[in-house]
């Protein structure tokens, strides 16, 4: 049999998705702690709205949304998402500032090959960091630059250990605030901190905000949309996925300045050409007319994070160290195994799927994420029963 046949060493340098990995010790489960829990991916845990539905519908039959779109997205979608950031951030953001996606994964890899693609300087990811970023990463050889962050602060990262590594040369900082794993939200003031690093030292600050939607009603999330400087520095990563139950649809967006998307517009011909058109026309619609049910989801998730909360303080040994969004972050018992073995023992006997923290990151080998908000009350409730065990 001849030798294989060359392959490309970025991807066979990169782990494997941790969710399969995962889900495969779930299928040695036989059931005996009653129906499996699956808390592993970050999905809606409730269904789309009819009528967007509906509307997914009627556009996926027409014959406009089979063809060619604009390769930055349909100006309808551009211009509802921008007015509603407008509101979110109360700040001036035009249809001009905003670029559709085919995902939000796709515009994190997108944006990393405008900011750091080819440079070989490396970009700033917070650990424990979102495991798709750090592949995103690795796939286009640019180093992933660590910066820990503890449970004793929150999991919230320490600009005075940031400053260091923007003062070495690294070309970008990646915020996801609410955060993924640790659902951590990061204050305004905090991430104003960053941005004001990142401008000191020519770096560009990247947040990833996919779970704005489900921060307590208030105040902006930050002011850096206020400032009209903010295009020279910042760019903004956004997910219709989670807010609207769309996550198949594949549907997210970047907003940057107009240098930024000069050279965006190349990846974006390049990669997807153009994002789906029928769930940009129904999301175009939906996004104004659902703003009362994503408020409703928003608190449907705040119930579930509380019970979430109340569950686990029951269990001995067991300490939550962050929650927040769709995701709680739990220190397992000192006095047990390490996470990998925890999480492995809980999927295939217990019939509870989570992911254990090595996959994200050094550093985490006591830690656990779960995605409670994949869950409803009722199988909230059998969670420390499961981790009982």
């Amino acid at each position: 049999m001849p030798d294989l046949l060359p392959l490309s060493p970025r991807l066979r340098a990169t782990d494997a998705p941790p969710i399969p990995a995962a889900r495969a010790w779930a299928a040695r489960y036989a059931g005996g702690a009653g129906p499996l829990i699956d808390l592993t991916q970050a999905v809606p845990g409730y269904p789309p709205h009819p009528d967007m539905l509906a509307r997914l519908a009627e556009a996926a039959g027409s014959r406009a949304a089979a063809g060619y779109g604009p390769i930055d997205g349909d100006p309808a979608l551009r211009e509802a998402l921008a007015a509603d950031a407008a509101a979110v951030y109360g700040a001036e953001i035009g249809a001009a500032d905003v670029a559709i996606t085919a995902g939000c994964n796709i515009a994190f890899s997108m944006a990393m090959a405008v900011a750091a693609g080819g440079a070989g300087a490396g970009v700033i990811l917070p650990t424990p960091w979102y495991f798709n970023h750090r592949m995103a990463l690795e796939m286009q050889g640019i180093p992933a630059i660590p910066l820990p962050c503890r449970a004793e602060d929150g999991f919230l990262p320490d600009p005075d250990r940031l400053a260091p590594l923007l003062a070495a040369g690294a070309r970008a900082l990646v915020l996801v605030t609410p955060n993924n794993p640790t659902g951590a939200v990061c204050p305004p003031a905090l991430i104003e901190a960053c941005a004001a690093l990142c401008r000191r030292h020519g770096a560009w600050l990247v947040l990833d905000e996919t779970y704005r939607d489900f921060l307590p009603a208030g105040g902006p999330p930050h002011a850096l949309f206020q400032d009209p400087g903010w295009r020279d520095g910042v760019v903004h990563l956004y997910s219709f996925s989670k807010a609207y139950c769309v996550p198949g649809h594949r549907v997210g967006a970047i907003l940057a300045g107009p240098a930024f998307r000069t050279e965006l517009l190349k990846a974006l011909d390049t990669w997807q050409i153009c994002p789906p058109r029928a769930a940009q026309a129904a999301l175009a619609w939906a996004v104004p007319a659902l703003a009362d049910w994503r408020a409703a989801n928003r608190d449907l998730m705040a119930e579930r994070a509380a019970g979430f909360r109340a569950a686990v303080a029951q269990l001995p040994g067991w300490r939550l160290d962050a929650l927040g969004a769709y995701f709680a972050y739990l220190r397992v018992p000192e006095d047990g195994p390490d996470a990998m073995a925890v999480a492995e023992h809980l999927a295939a006997r217990r019939g509870l799927l989570g992911l254990p923290g090595p996959f994200f990151g050094p550093g985490q080998e006591r830690h656990l994420r779960l995605a409670f908000a994949n869950a409803a009350m009722e199988a909230i409730a059998q969670v420390p029963a499961r981790l009982a065990h």
